[in-house]
């Protein structure tokens, strides 16, 4: 439960309560960033269909001066969108935090302005690791309780779910260490729950008991 330095832990939204410590952080690495959540690899397809498809036509309609006329005007502006959208994952990469606690996942992020979004372990349903080719993986948490605002969390979401959004931690560079570390303590947690719950029910029978008496 000991998998991070205390010296390395980059600042939080405010100090921890007596007894929380940190666990794990990490940053999300800005290349997988960029291909789930900004769609990098899919929109700079689309864009070399797309000047490809111009190319072949002018070619055919005028032959290769038309091709060359038309990549001039195509091709900035696709290669334009395509560093905007590779830009935006390495700022979001840099400037977000996840990090886990024994009592809660905090996720820090934003660019003009940073917001911090605190997910109790108690409102946290289930936790689900996904890995890829690359080595990279994220981890999707399902929430209960009241309905997460898709704004105050978003790019770390699931894309479509927007009715009832899940926060993600995206493209984690050991994702099976985050995920071991973080069950743990979700087990920790709600055996401590099991034990207080017990406590609790033996000191209203006590007090039931007095007041007969």
């Amino acid at each position: 439960m000991t998998a991070i330095d205390q010296n390395d832990i980059k600042p939080l939204p405010g100090p921890l309560p007596e007894g929380e410590s940190v666990l794990w952080q990490r940053s999300p690495r800005w290349q997988p960033l960029g291909r789930r959540v900004f769609h990098t690899y899919k929109i700079a397809l689309y864009f070399t269909v797309i000047i490809a498809w111009v190319a072949i036509a002018a070619v055919l309609g005028g032959g290769w001066g038309d091709a060359w006329r038309a990549l001039i005007w195509t091709l900035p502006p696709a290669l334009g969108v395509v560093l905007l959208l590779g830009f935006f994952a390495w700022a979001y990469s840099r400037n977000t935090v996840y990090t886990i606690t024994n009592k809660r996942v905090i996720i820090q992020s934003g660019l003009a302005f940073t917001t911090a979004i605190n997910l109790p372990f108690s409102k946290l349903d289930s936790a689900d690791v996904k890995t890829f080719s690359d080595g990279s993986g994220d981890i999707e948490l399902t929430m209960a309780g009241p309905r997460i605002l898709y704004s105050m969390i978003w790019p770390n979401n699931r894309l479509l779910a927007i009715k009832r959004p899940k926060p993600v931690l995206w493209a984690l560079e050991a994702p099976r260490q985050a995920a071991d570390i973080l069950g743990q303590a979700l087990l920790k947690e709600e055996r401590a729950q099991q034990d207080v719950e017990p406590s609790a029910d033996r000191e209203n029978t006590d007090i039931s008991q007095a007041t007969a008496r």
